[in-house]
């Protein structure tokens, strides 16, 4: 049983002492390694590895890699590749369990690491990896799938607030943001109406993705009701309204995501 594999990493140093470490196992196969959010999301499309190596803690702050990278994905894939986070940085392993990450090692990695990781999937493999064929079979269908459907309209993502009995149905859409409020959330709406759950911003966080965008300790927002971004003031503004929205230095590359997938569309600047 083989595995595939791509490295992401900021760090060109880092990454061919990971690549190293994965060659001394004769059942992982390099397929390549990136430095960058938006390279690596394009080499997994190309490549469909079984396993990416990812820093999500960059000293390059341009670079942009972070957790972000795997909701990424989730709009394009129907399969994701496990994820393996290659780090310094222990704080964000909590984090990183709620996305789902197949592990999380802290550099630099190790053989042993490695090895463990390697049982665990050989284990869950014809529950949680399909053979690399396969993948790449179905990771072209899924891309195929997303052309087809962009060329559809949409079906609206439908968010229920259940309480009690009592079921709310939202379109996604018409929620603006998000904001914490101890161990609930208030979600508004762009009627400015504003709804409870008994859940906690970070579970909201887990579930959503794109353009749903965490920016602050307290905040998400949906990115497609953002008309202004204040980067001296640290504020976004909400469309349509008089809201503004602090972000935090923690969050700036998200920020920094929002402000590229604007540009990435449609778009023209002055």
């Amino acid at each position: 049983m083989s595995f595939t594999y791509i490295i992401i990493d900021d760090s060109q140093e880092s990454a061919l002492d990971t690549k190293a470490t994965a060659q001394s196992f004769s059942e992982l196969e390099f397929l390549g390694m990136t430095f960058t959010l938006e390279q690596g999301v394009q080499l997994i499309l190309e490549k469909g590895p079984d396993l990416v190596f990812l820093e999500i803690a960059p000293g390059d702050e341009k670079s942009k890699l972070s957790l972000f990278l795997i909701s990424e994905l989730h709009r394009f894939l129907a399969i994701l590749p496990a994820i393996i986070i290659t780090t310094t940085q222990k704080e964000y392993a909590f984090e990183a369990i709620d996305y789902g990450v197949f592990d999380y090692f802290l550099k630099p990695v190790s053989s042993v690491q490695l090895l463990k990781t390697l049982h665990k999937l050989r284990k869950k493999e014809p529950f949680l990896l399909p053979q690399t064929e396969t993948r790449h079979e179905s990771n072209a269908d899924a891309r195929a799938r997303v052309q087809l459907e962009t060329q559809a309209i949409p079906k609206p993502l439908t968010i229920c607030i259940k309480s009690y009995g009592d079921y709310r149905y939202l379109v996604a859409d018409e929620i603006t943001h998000f904001e914490a409020d101890n161990n609930s959330t208030d979600i508004y709406l762009k009627s400015g109406e504003k709804i409870t759950a008994f859940k906690t911003l970070k579970h909201f966080e887990s579930m959503l993705v794109f353009p749903f965008v965490r920016i602050h300790n307290s905040f998400i927002v949906n990115s497609h009701w953002i008309s202004r971004i204040q980067m001296g003031n640290s504020q976004c503004f909400i469309r349509n309204s008089s809201i503004k929205i602090p972000f935090s230095k923690t969050y700036k590359t998200n920020v920094d995501l929002i402000i590229s997938g604007f540009s990435d569309q449609n778009y023209i600047e002055f």
